[in-house]
């Protein structure tokens, strides 16, 4: 099992996703940040080796601008040796990695244009996964999408949309349960349409179900991923003690996560904690599971 977190480190003063704006564009402005982002981004896997934490989601701002109709500097080229010797550094000490588009990216938008710049964000996404050259264990997650006033036929949209994606966008691409429109059982749905991978959603389910309990719904949603991805993925969370749902806790709740391990523990996978104290609450979580191992 492997713990991890999102894009951030709070720990260290750099940030991987540093961007601009886009009126500020230019090639040597480009480049300056990316150089930037991409020893950020060794710090952060470094601090992660040093602390055993061999999960980690890289932020989809990485390259600004990326897919964006002024890129016409060849990132690729330009920064492929850097992006290697980082993809040696994941390899060597065998942790996995992961993407996340934003909200933008929405491949069952009627909107032809949504769609269009959605493909375009998924391919530099996958650009950088395979620049990293690491295998296809490396996944890019997204969401379904939305329910533009019919639930079905955006879902059958969805469907219609992935099965014409290109194979390597195919071999990458993992979709999760929300907390608003597309349940578990909708990714379950879309997964006998497709092959799609589901990653399953934790605290989601907890706010949106069809009645599964936890047990229930790891025991269908693995079946979804073959050798070729790697363990199942998970996304962990809780809900926030004050807000309420669905706001994400601000740390890890220990009594929720030892009752989520004992409940789970004998499926494999991996878990990315979606909590908002990032690396913070994966030593927690990596303390608590050295712990559990230890009692058995």
């Amino acid at each position: 099992m492997k713990i991890g977190y999102p894009c951030i480190n709070l720990s260290l003063t750099c940030r991987s996703s540093r961007t601009f704006r886009l009126k500020n564009y230019s090639e040597e402005k480009l480049i300056q940040t990316v150089e930037g982002n991409l020893l950020c981004l060794k710090q952060i896997l470094e601090y992660n080796k040093q602390n055993k934490i061999y999960f980690f989601r890289v932020t989809s701002d990485l390259v600004p601008f990326a897919s964006h109709p002024i890129m016409e500097f060849d990132w690729q080229g330009y920064f492929k040796e850097k992006l290697i010797e980082i993809g040696n550094f994941i390899k060597e000490n065998k942790m996995r990695i992961s993407m996340h588009p934003g909200q933008y990216t929405v491949l069952n938008s009627p909107n032809e244009k949504v769609f269009e710049n959605s493909i375009k964000e998924l391919e530099y996404h996958v650009d950088v996964l395979d620049l990293i050259a690491l295998n296809e264990t490396a996944k890019v997650q997204i969401h379904v999408g939305g329910v533009y006033g019919d639930k079905l036929r955006s879902r059958q949209r969805f469907i219609e949309r992935y099965n014409n994606l290109s194979d390597r966008i195919k071999d990458r691409l993992i979709i999760e349960n929300d907390e608003k429109s597309y349940k578990l059982a909708d990714c379950l749905f879309i997964n006998e349409k497709t092959g799609i991978p589901v990653v399953f959603d934790v605290y989601h389910h907890e706010c949106l179900n069809s009645g599964e309990s936890l047990e229930e719904a790891f025991n269908l949603f693995i079946k979804t991923w073959s050798p070729d991805d790697g363990p199942p993925i998970i996304h962990y969370s809780s809900e926030h003690p004050i807000k309420g749902k669905p706001r994400h806790a601000d740390n890890i709740d220990i009594s929720h996560f030892k009752v989520f391990l004992k409940k789970t523990e004998n499926f494999d996978f991996d878990i990315m904690l979606e909590i908002k104290d990032k690396e913070k609450s994966a030593l927690e979580a990596i303390r608590l599971i050295n712990h559990y191992e230890l009692l058995k």
